[in-house]
């Protein structure tokens, strides 16, 4: 890592690590006000502990070195010296408060080391594992999203050596190999799908048929005998645009620590609402109370998405089917009235609590859908860059999807979200969201 970077990543971690220290410190200080009897020279008291805090923070830090491991951010070893840091500082504490000057009580001053202790160690802890949860899920979607789609030209054993050599690449998304031999048109080769295209406006319409072409590749011997002089070459190809995420990284720990804490506070504001849907389940229809069902996520990864139960529990007996509204006759009565007032969605706060789902995203889908959307449009794979939502852009404005038509509406949506989203975005939609709720409107 380069010096000058390292140095200035030990900085920002230095004051962050002495902001969140800090910001530990008043709430047990408030904490400890707030269940003891009242005492003057409130504010005095409070500099006075804040400043200790402060002090005993920063030799903290120097003593165990906590700021020094920049990539390495969640670490065990630095977990450890997290703790080191804060036991110091409690032990700077701790004398303050055995002196006359805060004029606590013993069992106070025992709550105040405690919750100083927890606040502390869980604000100075919890933003280092949310970035370090951010870049490995940036490593393992890196294919996705920063591969390039590549057809080989020719349609003999050269191209296809070429092709499956190539595949190998973290670099290469071999989508098919290229002809300009109109027979060969929508025969396989290998694995490979053979492409037809002679000239520009063929390959512009192919282009948006395999959802964005980044390069063609030619074999250097052999092929299929026609130099493809006339046809676009590499350089000068002008791919229909990629679709990437466009969030900073400050946005995605914005995000991701939105979901944490949002979620939590959700499910437990929740929790009487969530037993009263149980029990009103149970006793129309048995069990099982929450829908599991798995759903393709963040990375290309499946997931069980939960749901309260609203339809029959043979619903899907003849196949998957697409909900078609509230007169759908699968319905159970407790379901369409938790359907219509969006109580079914509530059991989502746990996928985003755990990480598969987040607020504001897409809507995540079943793999069968999905391939069945991917032979129409396959730029829904860019959508694997992010996590899916319990709500989003299309969903305001496109509602329930029954039909291949709305379903392919909703990608080109999702993918107008994808290319803009950012944390003020997801604010408007959630805010959208919420005043359709409360104002009945259908989404």
């Amino acid at each position: 890592m380069n010096t000058k970077i390292k140095k200035q990543g030990n900085k920002i971690l230095w004051a962050q690590d002495l902001l969140w220290s800090c910001i530990g410190s008043v709430a047990a200080f408030l904490l400890v006000r707030w269940v003891s009897e009242p005492t003057q020279g409130f504010t005095t008291h409070l500099l006075i502990y804040l400043g200790t805090a402060l002090v005993f923070t920063g030799i903290g830090l120097a003593i165990s070195g906590a700021t020094k491991e920049v990539s390495r951010l969640a670490s065990v070893w630095n977990g450890r010296r997290i703790i080191l840091t804060v036991l110091v500082k409690e032990a700077g504490l701790l004398v303050l408060l055995l002196t006359p000057l805060i004029g606590l009580s013993p069992l106070m001053i025992l709550v105040a080391i405690l919750a100083d202790i927890v606040f502390s160690v869980a604000l100075m802890v919890y933003p280092r594992m949310i970035i370090s949860s951010i870049r490995r899920e940036n490593e393992e979607i890196r294919t996705i999203s920063e591969q390039l789609n590549t057809l080989i030209y020719g349609e003999d054993e050269a191209a296809l050596q070429m092709a499956e050599l190539v595949d190998k690449e973290d670099r290469y998304n071999v989508i098919g190999l290229l002809t300009r031999k109109a027979e060969y048109n929508g025969k396989v080769l290998g694995d490979f799908i053979i492409y037809y295209a002679d000239g520009e406006e063929d390959l512009e319409r192919l282009q948006w048929r395999l959802g964005g072409i980044d390069c063609i590749l030619f074999p250097k011997k052999g092929g299929s005998g026609d130099s493809g002089a006339n046809l676009i070459s590499e350089d000068e190809l002008e791919p229909v645009q990629v679709d990437r995420s466009r969030i900073s990284k400050p946005g995605a720990v914005v995000k991701r620590t939105f979901d944490v804490v949002m979620s939590a506070v959700l499910l437990l504001v929740f929790s009487p609402v969530i037993a009263i849907c149980s029990v009103a389940i149970l006793a129309e229809d048995g069990s099982p109370v929450l829908y599991r069902q798995e759903r393709i996520g963040k990375g290309g990864k499946p997931f069980h998405i939960l749901k309260f139960r609203t339809m029959r529990v043979d619903a899907e007996a003849a196949g998957p089917a697409l909900y078609s509204g509230d007169e759908d006759p699968r319905l159970t009565r407790v379901g369409r009235f938790l359907r219509s007032h969006h109580l079914d969605e509530i059991p989502q706060f746990w996928n985003v609590l755990v990480g598969d789902m987040s607020f504001i995203g897409y809507r995540p889908e079943r793999q069968y859908f999905i391939d069945k959307i991917m032979q129409e449009n396959p730029r829904y794979r860019y959508l694997y860059q992010i996590r899916p939502g319990i709500t989003s852009y299309a969903t305001l404005y496109n509602g329930y999807t029954d039909t291949m038509g709305k379903m392919l509406t909703r990608l080109d949506m999702d993918l107008y979200y994808l290319r803009n989203h950012s944390v003020w975005f997801d604010l408007r939609i959630l805010g959208l969201t919420f005043l359709n709720i409360v104002s009945g409107k259908k989404i």
